[in-house]
């Protein structure tokens, strides 16, 4: 959950209210965020660095650590929870964005060039005029940026944020994407110019910088932005240029955002402008820019339009569990920023009218509006009740049996371990003699480290594992574990299905196959499943020393003397059995 530092004298300021630490966290906890500490700043850099705790200066400015739901990206910045809480309290409405209603050849404009395709295909722009800034506010103005960076936009990943002085700057402008030596440009807080590849291997050691490198390091062309003049705005998602650097002078706010998802991009420049409209001339308003693609289709950003939902009254107060009519439900949602009235169409139905801002783009379903409700009306306020027409929950049949399995096998000697559901391709495959056809594991596409590459298609490659890490264990080992394993499965909408298996390694001087099937002959008898043994042809096994375990007409299992190359491939110098059976086929 995203946490936004802000200093508490200037958020009563904004909220127009001063209250104690106790009221304030009570007024948090009712609005649904949470107040997670209270510091200053000389005490969050000492925590930084490690350093020890000193006496607290009277005179420090208090910072209140705010944690704020992940999709509430207008509570990201201060502006944002002041305004929220101040409708919440009832001190304001909820206000009506604009867009700035100037002529279309005045309009300014951004061409698109096709090669951007390749890189980043997206970009939306706006234009905030008259923007009053202090130190205060252009804080909030970067760190926003910041929190969306690493919020919505996944690490400049999706979206990545620019904003310049309009002023130094000269339109229309153009997104382009070149190769790296064709692009030169004195970016950010430098004096010198660079060009794009040296800029790239310059920025290496830039402990910010360094994160995003990889976005686009590797294309043979990067995404730049340039004015009418060939003036470089920025080298997204790195670095913007020094030319337009915004300053606290900066009365002229341009802000683009290059994107690969335009969903996402026109929510993070609506948070933008909406956040820091209100510091304009024309408090609110927002001047559009239009983007011009090379196939001649055109847009024009932000859009600020409000969405529209007709929801019935059944639907937001059912699932709380209380009686309220639409005269009380729609104060409710006014306070939530959610301009509501009856609605006229409704008839015979109970149907409320929401209008959405373009603020909550959390809002996309009736239960987002139902949750809101809840909010506005108090969680404790509810009253506690069981739900209607429902049986008491219980524990699933599968789980249950689990169990079950887990104490037999547990009397029988047996120790429980729990592995990774993830393995390496060459432990769940090479290592286990088995050829993979690309029809059965379902890949990672992109592992943190080569020993997570798949979900395993077996448990055998786990026990094997976690024997070869307690191999200096006195003899015999009997290690167990119940637990699922993933296949691809394309009659399943998620294209994959888990199965749960229980699994046994026995090892000890002599390969132990008798102990194994005594193990398949308790659990078969405990499961109450007559079965047959028939022989088979496994290569992690030995020849002629397994067998396939058949209930019901279909195999569950397989058990047997591991394979020596099996072992050793595992680094295990003494002989094993080893037992898998399908649980779920027994039920």
């Amino acid at each position: 959950m995203p946490t936004v530092s802000i200093g508490r004298d200037r958020l009563f300021e904004a909220i127009g209210k001063t209250y104690t630490q106790e009221e304030f966290e009570a007024l948090c906890f009712e609005f649904g965020i949470e107040l997670d500490d209270v510091t200053t700043e000389k005490a969050i850099i000492r925590k930084e660095k490690h350093l020890e705790d000193e006496d607290e200066d009277s005179d420090e400015e208090v910072i209140y650590k705010i944690e704020v739901a992940a999709n509430r990206y207008d509570l990201l910045c201060l502006e944002g929870i002041a305004r929220a809480l101040r409708i919440f309290i009832g001190e304001e409405k909820t206000p009506v964005f604009k867009i700035s209603d100037i002529p279309p050849n005045s309009m300014l404009r951004v061409h698109v060039k096709p090669e951007t395709s390749l890189i980043r295909p997206f970009i939306v722009s706006a234009v905030l005029r008259g923007v009053a800034f202090d130190e205060a506010r252009y804080n909030s103005f970067i760190d926003l940026q910041d929190k969306l960076h690493h919020n919505i936009c996944r690490r400049r990943t999706l979206v990545a944020i620019g904003t310049h002085d309009l002023d130094t700057l000269q339109g229309p402008f153009s997104y382009e994407a070149l190769p790296p030596t064709e692009i030169e440009f004195v970016p950010l807080k430098q004096v010198k110019s660079f060009k794009a590849n040296d800029l790239m291997e310059y920025y290496k050691s830039d402990m910010k910088l360094k994160k995003f490198l990889h976005i686009i390091e590797n294309s043979p062309v990067y995404p730049v932005i340039y004015d009418s003049k060939r003036t470089v705005l920025s080298l997204p998602p790195i670095i913007n240029g020094a030319h337009s650097a915004i300053t606290l002078k900066t009365k002229n706010v341009l802000i683009e955002c290059t994107a690969t998802d335009l969903t996402k991009a026109n929510i993070v420049l609506n948070t933008m402008v909406t956040m820091f409209s209100q510091y304009c001339e024309r408090k609110f308003e927002v001047e559009p820019v239009e983007v011009i693609y090379s196939d001649g289709k055109s847009s024009i950003y932000p859009d600020l339009s409000v969405t529209k939902m007709e929801v019935l009254l059944s639907d937001i107060i059912g699932p709380i569990g209380v009686s309220l009519e639409e005269t009380k439900v729609i104060p409710l949602l006014n306070k939530m920023q959610l301009q509501a009235e009856k609605s006229l169409s409704a008839g015979e139905n109970h149907k409320i009218l929401v209008s959405v801002p373009p603020t909550r783009s959390d809002i996309l379903h009736a239960r987002d509006i139902m949750e809101d409700v809840a909010i506005a009306y108090g969680y404790n306020n509810i009253t506690k009740t069981k739900p209607k027409c429902m049986t008491t929950g219980g524990r699933q049949p599968l789980n249950l049996f689990s169990d079950k399995i887990r104490a037999e096998v547990t009397r029988a000697g047996y120790m429980e371990v729990l592995t990774w559901v993830l393995c390496s391709h060459e432990e769940n495959f090479t290592m286990l003699k088995r050829n993979e056809n690309g029809q059965k594991a379902v890949i990672i596409s992109n592992p943190r480290t080569s020993e997570f590459e798949v979900v395993r298609t077996s448990l055998m490659s786990c026990l094997l594992k976690t024997l070869k890490h307690n191999i200096d264990h006195p003899r015999p080992i009997k290690i167990f574990e119940v637990g699922d394993v993933v296949t691809l499965d394309g009659s399943r909408d998620v294209g994959a299905a888990n199965n749960r298996r229980l699994a046994a390694l026995y090892c000890n001087v002599t390969s132990g196959f008798e102990e194994i099937v005594g193990l398949v002959d308790r659990i078969m008898n405990f499961a109450r499943a007559p079965y047959v043994n028939m022989s088979s042809e496994e290569p992690e096994f030995f020849p002629r020393r397994q067998c396939s375990i058949m209930f019901n007409g279909r195999q569950i299992g397989n058990f047997g003397v591991v394979h020596p190359e099996v072992l050793k491939k595992f680094g295990i110098p003494d002989p094993c059995s080893f037992v898998e059976i399908d649980i779920q086929g027994l039920l």
